[in-house]
């Protein structure tokens, strides 16, 4: 029987027993949105995920709606729910009135984020009285409020940083600034999963890196993300993927194996979760998990990373 009890990720995270396993929904716009992200929080709610987390729309355009529905998922699906707050377009002050009501509807975890400037402008701007990094985020938060804090990573680094080296510095500086716990952004590599662990170690950072794996449904939309966060797509999955493209049953079958043979070998090798970019669907996630609570393999592994 499915164990609903709520608990804090960072908490979740300190267990080292069971690995997490964590989806990412984003607020409807629409009425078929609305219906979609309902039906899939019901038939992933049967998974036992560890959380789920809500994102926050560009320009903190979703704020009422991100709470709402985290609020929601607490309350009326029992499951542990995170909050996305990012730095766009928000003073010091708008921050804190937003942690403020975060608090207020119960929510104990958030995601600290810069954030995305909307496709408008053109580029990241700081607003006048806010902040500029998600480190200075992440440091308001730990300063005045009992949040559990996640933060971002980058395994094939931040698309603004000038290098490799410098993003990690800023990682170095979320975490100091009391990230409690680190989602990395979506990769196809593996290898680059753990070689930037092995990196963010050397760096001392100490805190658990849950990697984040986009299933791939559909082609043209795989391609437009890994661009969107300067991900690679290796060149025989594109490949395979290319192949079958003219096929959406194909693509869609071939994703779930990919991404399930990826995630076996994530957790098998010491991961500690994994976090899943569900695009508020469900059957490939469903099937990817429901795969991986079978097989366990983390059973196999000697360690986490």
């Amino acid at each position: 029987m499915a164990n609903w009890a709520l608990m804090r990720i960072d908490r979740l995270l300190a267990d080292g027993g069971e690995p997490t396993f964590s989806f990412e929904f984003f607020p409807p716009k629409t009425e078929q949105g609305e219906r979609n992200l309902q039906d899939a929080l019901q038939e992933l709610r049967s998974l036992a995920p560890s959380f789920v987390s809500v994102t926050y729309g560009a320009g903190g355009s979703t704020r009422a709606r991100t709470i709402e529905i985290v609020r929601e998922i607490k309350q009326q699906h029992h499951l542990e729910a995170m909050a996305h707050l990012t730095c766009v377009g928000a003073t010091v002050r708008e921050l804190e009135g937003t942690l403020d009501l975060m608090a207020e509807a119960g929510i104990e975890n958030v995601l600290a984020l810069r954030g995305d400037p909307p496709a408008d402008r053109g580029g990241w701007t700081t607003t006048e009285g806010g902040l500029e990094h998600s480190s200075e985020l992440v440091a308001l938060i730990d300063g005045g409020y009992e949040f559990a804090i996640g933060a971002a990573c980058f395994p094939e680094t931040h698309i603004d940083a000038v290098s490799p080296e410098e993003d990690m510095r800023h990682l170095v500086e979320k975490v100091s600034a009391g990230a409690d716990f680190l989602i990395t952004q979506l990769f196809f590599d593996n290898a680059v999963y753990f070689d930037f662990v092995r990196r963010a170690r050397l760096a001392g950072i100490e805190v658990p890196i849950i990697p984040g794996i986009l299933p791939i449904t559909h082609v043209g939309q795989a391609e437009r993300m890994a661009q969107m966060c300067g991900a690679s797509i290796p060149a025989a999955l594109h490949e395979e993927l290319t192949i079958r493209e003219s096929e959406p049953e194909a693509v869609l079958d071939f994703g779930v194996a990919y991404a399930t043979l990826q995630c076996a070998e994530l957790l098998g090798n010491g991961a500690p979760g994994v976090h899943f970019y569900t695009l508020n669907r469900s059957p490939a996630t469903r099937a990817i998990v429901s795969a991986l609570k079978l097989s366990r393999p983390w059973q196999q592994r000697e360690h986490r990373l």
